[in-house]
C-alpha cells in the first residue's frame, strides 16, 4: 500500500503490517505490494541466515520486507542523505539491528565493499540506466546460490553471465529474478 504521504507497508514476515515513511523524491519509487509479494513468493518467503544488499535503497521497503522475513544481515545502500535519515528512523522504530545502513553512492559502495551476498535488490533511478554496468561488478559478490532481483521501466537483455530464472511486468515495471549461469561463474 503506498500513498501520496511517503508510507509503505510490510507486507510479510516479523514486521508484517508495521508502516514505514520515507520522503518525497522524483526517483523514490517503493516497489508496489503486489511486486514484492511475487518476489518474496519466488524466494520462498524465509529468508533465515541470508545476506542481503539493497544497493539503491530508496524506501528500503525491500530490505526491511527482508530483515522481517529472517535475513540475517541486511546492507542498505543510499546516497541521499534526506533519504538515508528517514530509513535510520525507521530502522531505530523497528528496532532493526541487522541492518547496516551505508550512505554512499552505489558504485562507490561497489567499489569499496568486498563482502559477499546471497541476494542482491537492484532498483536503481530509471532515468541513470545503471543496470549494464552495476551487473558487470556483481559476479564477485554474490555467494555460491547467490541472485539479484533488479526493477527497471523497460525489458532488459543480460549477457551470457546472467540467466534470468523469473520475470514479471506490473504495469510500469518490468522485474526479474537473476543467477550468474555456470558459465558466466566460470570466466567471472
Amino acid at each position: 500500500m503506498v500513498s501520496s504521504q511517503g508510507k509503505v507497508r510490510i507486507i510479510g514476515g516479523y514486521w508484517r503490517s508495521r508502516v514505514i515513511t520515507f520522503p518525497a523524491r522524483s526517483d523514490l519509487r517503493p516497489t508496489p505490494d503486489r511486486v514484492r509479494e511475487t518476489l518474496f513468493n519466488w524466494l520462498g518467503q524465509d529468508l533465515s541466515g541470508m545476506h542481503c544488499l539493497d544497493l539503491f535503497s530508496g524506501s528500503g521497503v525491500l530490505g526491511f520486507e527482508a530483515a522481517s522475513r529472517g535475513a540475517a544481515q541486511v546492507v542498505m545502500v543510499e546516497s541521499d542523505n534526506i533519504v538515508f535519515q528517514a530509513l535510520r528512523k525507521n530502522r531505530e522504530a523497528l528496532k532493526a539491528g541487522h541492518i547496516d545502513l551505508v550512505n554512499m553512492n552505489a558504485l562507490t559502495f561497489l567499489a569499496a565493499d568486498r563482502r559477499q551476498f546471497d541476494l542482491v535488490f537492484l532498483d536503481p533511478p530509471y532515468r541513470l540506466e545503471l543496470l549494464p554496468d552495476i551487473l558487470s561488478q556483481l559476479s564477485s559478490r554474490l555467494s555460491k546460490s547467490g541472485q539479484v532481483y533488479i526493477e527497471s521501466d523497460q525489458h532488459c537483455i543480460f549477457d551470457e553471465q546472467w540467466r534470468v530464472r523469473r520475470k514479471g511486468k506490473a504495469g510500469k515495471v518490468n522485474y526479474q529474478l537473476l543467477k550468474l549461469s555456470l558459465e558466466g561463474k566460470q570466466h567471472g
